[in-house]
């Protein structure tokens, strides 16, 4: 049975590609589209990164845990993704297939692995369009609030219908009096209905709400730099008032939690399927969108709690929170909300595009039906795990609150890159023949400090939230166990 769960995928059958691919394959069945350059999947990986981590989670994350040392939070977090995305980049130019880390581990460390990987990609990606749809929720209504005082009319939603019925205190489910969030509800099924239709059309969006959410935070720094006083940085590190609020205790806390501002890179890797040139475009997509943003979201952290008084933060809109106190910059604070408004769309839509691609890839392989492997033969997307997504996401986002989905996510994506790392540097050793077009450097160092990085911030999220992801991890062994062991197409082909 161990021989069965550590099977692993041939490499050398899988796709490599450089563009022209036919729209079906070799038994007539439609084909993912390639039609993404380096450009799309810059703006892909900058559209998904940039988001809830720089409108929602950075204040929260310097209010309840380390201040104004949130800037150090984003460095080591920002250290650990440069880690892990190293190693995605070289697996991604190797094998250019849609299942992101999932297909990395099937062809390292065998079928159990990339089943748990997989499972653990589920978590990010499903949890993530909910917790950035319970965001947006949060900004819409402060532009519905916005548009009322203007208008002098109040068009703003009633607060039982603008938020979530449910939140988790201490580890446990809480009711809220509310009904339901429904605008994250009303953005989620927007979205997956423009997925749904197809990856040219999503990437043009994307493409326009990137460049409109980049100019919205580059004024935010030109303007409110202006107003920063340096006394609010002091002291940088707040002294610690008890297990992780605060000190180095919570600026490793904050890290682990504004990881989840980083995770969208690994997103770019799930359109591996259609790119056109994926040895070459691949790794500028994935190192080209995080570098880029990692710098913005360390100059916003200092600004923002240059602005406004760390614990002031603690709001669904951090940002336009700050910017309350500041008469003179209205106009930036609406300028702001409906650049997030706008810009927390875009990561929305680039998770609705990576989870069906990869449940595309486990259904392929028989670890899930097949249903969630058939591709539109018009629109050429992953139709049906597009509408069970958005519908599963829309029930979480509707339902929950971002604090606890934000962390879900992380633990996940933590995972994921851990294993990663690993199957690297496993690749490197087992098969160091394969052709390579992005390399490593120093993978004996870089591949194992990476994956330490990621299970040390994965730890500080587990202590608290362990009956969750322990939760998690029980379903998918029964899932597995139950249906994706006994059908996986792999196991067929060797017994």
């Amino acid at each position: 049975m161990l021989k069965n769960l550590f099977a692993t995928h041939s490499i050398d059958a899988m796709p490599q590609p450089g563009g022209g691919e036919p729209a079906q394959g070799p038994h007539g069945e439609a084909t993912l589209k390639r039609a993404l350059s380096a450009r799309h999947l810059v703006l892909l990986g900058v559209g998904a990164i940039i988001g809830a981590g720089i409108f929602v989670i950075t204040g929260q994350a310097a209010a309840q845990h380390a201040g104004p040392a949130i800037v150090l939070s984003f460095v080591l977090a920002g250290i650990a993704c440069a880690l892990a995305a190293l190693c995605y980049a070289e697996f991604a130019a190797m094998i250019p297939v849609s299942g992101s880390a999932y297909s990395y581990s099937y062809a390292t460390l065998g079928e159990y692995v990339a089943w748990f990987v997989g499972w653990s990609l589920v978590l990010e990606y499903l949890f993530t369009v909910a917790t950035v749809a319970a965001g947006w929720s949060g900004y819409f209504n402060k532009l519905l609030l916005l548009i009322s005082g203007w208008i002098g009319h109040d068009v703003s939603l009633p607060a039982a219908l603008a938020a979530a019925p449910f939140e988790v205190v201490e580890g446990h489910i809480r009711a809220t009096g509310m009904l339901i969030n429904l605008p994250a509800v009303a953005i989620i099924a927007a979205i997956t209905g423009l997925c749904y239709v197809g990856i040219t059309q999503s990437a043009f969006v994307n493409s326009i709400i990137v460049a409109i959410k980049v100019t919205v935070i580059l004024l935010f720094i030109a303007f409110a730099a202006k107003y920063v006083n340096p006394d609010n940085w002091h002291p940088f590190i707040p002294v610690n008032e008890g297990g992780s609020k605060y000190g180095w205790g919570g600026v490793g806390r904050a890290a682990a939690i504004v990881f989840f501002s980083y995770i969208g890179f690994d997103a770019v890797s799930t359109a591996a399927a259609e790119a056109k040139n994926p040895q070459r475009d691949m790794p500028i997509g994935i190192m080209g969108s995080l570098i880029f943003c990692t710098i913005l979201y360390i100059i916003v952290a200092a600004i923002l709690t240059g602005i406004a008084d760390f614990r002031l933060l603690n709001t669904p809109e951090p940002v336009a929170t700050a910017l309350d106190s500041y008469p003179q910059l209205r106009w930036l604070q609406a300028i702001v909300v409906v650049g997030a408004v706008t810009g927390l769309s875009s990561v929305i839509l680039v998770m609705m595009m990576g989870q069906p691609r990869i449940f595309y890839s486990m259904a392929r392989d028989g670890l899930i039906p097949a249903v969630f492997g058939r591709i539109h033969k018009k629109f050429r997307t992953p139709h049906v795990g597009t509408v069970v997504v958005g519908v599963l996401a829309a029930v979480l986002g509707g339902m929950f609150n971002i604090g606890v989905l934000g962390e879900m996510v992380a633990m996940g994506t933590l995972l994921a890159f851990a294993t990663v790392c690993i199957g690297v540097l496993v690749l490197r050793y087992t098969r160091p023949e394969l052709p390579r077009a992005f390399r490593v450097r120093l993978p004996w160092l870089v591949c194992p400090l990476g994956a330490l990085a990621c299970m040390a911030l994965f730890l500080m999220s587990f202590i608290e939230h362990w009956r969750w992801m322990l939760a998690w991890i029980a379903i998918g062994q029964v899932i597995y166990f139950g249906y994706g062991y006994t059908h996986s197409k792999l196991r067929k082909q060797t017994t």
